[in-house]
């Protein structure tokens, strides 16, 4: 036998597991737990899922070389599960959440109450770069926890200005720990991993996919209260990044650009549907004053 916790860890690292195979395999206590005893038939007919995959994902869990593997992950990376108690309320609670969440650094970063992830643009004009040192070092010094997504551009230096004002970041990966992605910065890498905190609902041995990253961005909008948007395209991850945030009831809120650059055209348009415009750090400080 085998407990539910190390089932779902197990079978979250398999290949031939998806999320919403995952999810139904959730609903029987019994099928995970029996995993080890099971067979392929058994199996195939519980999920409907093919005889063949059914056996690959069964000879996956059963074998000792993947286990070894497992349990070395377990010596070097935090492991959550949904159904651990210190996994974050904020991503139960939305409709696709990740059911294992592998961590590396502080994990106390997730209990931080005030928090604000921040997107944008790969490609950052010197305007966004210079707003951000206006907007950020203020919510910092007021305690805010940064959460964005460690890509190249804006999120780099939202995690880079919190570590230089002596605050807290989140870097959410679009790829297990063992394959990090974009490689533009490994320093970056390296410290947030140790003095921050790195996340990934994908096992440390995944290299990125493209679908990964509008995936992660659900957890960087349900990490945090708000979202800030500073640069984006009309069609770009900072985007759907906003979508997930609105679809989630949290606060938007978007520096508006110069006119004429693409990547004002992202602010402006969710400036009409209604994020709110922000001009300073106050724009943003005074609705929490509100809200505490």
């Amino acid at each position: 036998m085998i407990s539910k916790r190390e089932a779902l860890i197990t079978l979250n690292d398999c290949p031939y597991v998806t999320r919403p195979v995952l999810r139904q395999m959730m609903k029987d206590d019994s099928l995970l737990t029996s995993l080890p005893v099971l067979t392929p038939s058994k199996l195939s007919s519980k999920l409907s899922l093919p005889f063949k995959r059914s056996k690959s994902i069964l000879d996956y869990i059963r074998n000792d070389n993947i286990m070894k593997k497992l349990d070395k992950n377990s010596r070097q990376f935090h492991a959550l599960t949904i159904m651990d108690p210190d996994f974050p309320l904020s991503l139960r609670q939305i409709p696709d959440p990740p059911l294992v969440l592998y961590a590396k650094g502080n994990l106390e970063l997730l209990s931080r109450l005030l928090s604000i992830s921040v997107v944008g643009t790969r490609t950052p004009s010197d305007y966004a770069y210079y707003t951000m040192e206006k907007l950020l070092p203020p919510l910092i010094s007021a305690n805010f926890l940064i959460v964005s997504g460690m890509a190249a551009g804006v999120d780099q230096q939202a995690h880079q200005l919190a570590i230089d004002h002596g605050g807290a970041t989140i870097a959410v990966l679009g790829s297990g720990f063992n394959y990090p992605y974009p490689k533009n910065n490994p320093a970056l890498f390296q410290r947030l991993g140790e003095t921050q905190l790195l996340l990934s609902e994908y096992p440390p041995d995944r290299p990125p996919k493209k679908y990964h990253f509008p995936e992660r961005n659900r957890i960087i909008s349900a990490l945090t209260e708000s979202t800030l948007v500073i640069e984006a395209r009309m069609k770009s991850g900072s985007l759907i990044t906003v979508d997930q945030a609105l679809e989630q009831g949290k606060n938007v809120y978007a520096v508006p650009g110069p006119i004429g650059l693409e990547t004002s055209e992202g602010c402006h348009h969710i400036i009409q549907q209604g994020a709110k415009l922000v001009q300073s750090c106050h724009d943003i400080l005074q609705d929490y004053c509100l809200k505490k």
